[in-house]
C-alpha cells in the first residue's frame, strides 16, 4: 500500500476537507500535526485569508463549493475562540503515541467543522475522544504537559525541514501537494507508487 503524509492544523478547514477525502485515496496515511503559526512565521509566511477582507469573504464561497463538490458536513465550531489548537495538535500526538491518530485526527477535525462539540477543555477534548474509543489515565494531563510542547515543536521543525509551508499539505515520497484541490493529483502519484 503506498503511503501518504498529511501536515496539518486544525484551524485550516482546507485542511479539513482534504481529510474527509484521503482515506479514499487507499493509501497508508501518516498523520504529521503541526502548529500553524509557528510554521508560518519560521517559512515567512502569512495567513492572508484572514489578513486580507476580499480573500477572505472569497474563501467562505469557496469552501462552500468544495463542501458541496465533496457532500461532507461543514459547520465552523461557534466556540472557536475558546479553542486551543495546540491542546488539538498535543492530544493528537499523544494519540499517535498510542496507535490512534487516525481515530483522533478524524474526529477532532468532525468536533472542529463537521459537527461541532465543544473543545474547551480538556474534558471536553477527552469527551470527544473517548466517543470513538480513544482513552487514557494520563489523557487529559498529557494534552496540556509541556512535553507534548516539545513534540509539538519538533513536529513544527520537521514540517518546516520538510518544506511545508502551510495546511493542508501532502507528501508522496518526495512529492508535496499543498491544498485540498490537489487531491487528483495526489491520487495519480499514490498509483505511480503502487
Amino acid at each position: 500500500m503506498p503511503h501518504l503524509s498529511f501536515y496539518f492544523d486544525y484551524r485550516s478547514p482546507y485542511a479539513y476537507l482534504a481529510h474527509t477525502q484521503l482515506r479514499k485515496l487507499g493509501a497508508d496515511i501518516a498523520y504529521r500535526p503541526f502548529e500553524i503559526l509557528g510554521l508560518m512565521e519560521k517559512v515567512g509566511n502569512v495567513p492572508t485569508s484572514v489578513t486580507c477582507k476580499p480573500k477572505s469573504r472569497y474563501v467562505m464561497t469557496d469552501l462552500r463549493r468544495w463542501v458541496a463538490h465533496y457532500g461532507v458536513p461543514f459547520e465552523r465550531n461557534p466556540q472557536m475562540s475558546g479553542v486551543d489548537p495546540k491542546r488539538l495538535l498535543r492530544a493528537t500526538l499523544w494519540a499517535a503515541d498510542q496507535g490512534q491518530a487516525g481515530e483522533v485526527v478524524t474526529a477532532l477535525y468532525d468536533a472542529m467543522w463537521g459537527s461541532p462539540r465543544p473543545l474547551a477543555t480538556p474534558s471536553d477534548v477527552a469527551g470527544v475522544l473517548g466517543s470513538v474509543g480513544v482513552s487514557g489515565a494520563n489523557l487529559e494531563t498529557a494534552m496540556d504537559d509541556p512535553a507534548w510542547d516539545g513534540a509539538l515543536e519538533r513536529a513544527t521543525n520537521e514540517a518546516v525541514e520538510r518544506g511545508v509551508f502551510g495546511a493542508p499539505c501532502m507528501f508522496v515520497g518526495d512529492q508535496m501537494f499543498f491544498g485540498a484541490d490537489r487531491l487528483d493529483f495526489v491520487r495519480a502519484e499514490l498509483e505511480r507508487a503502487a
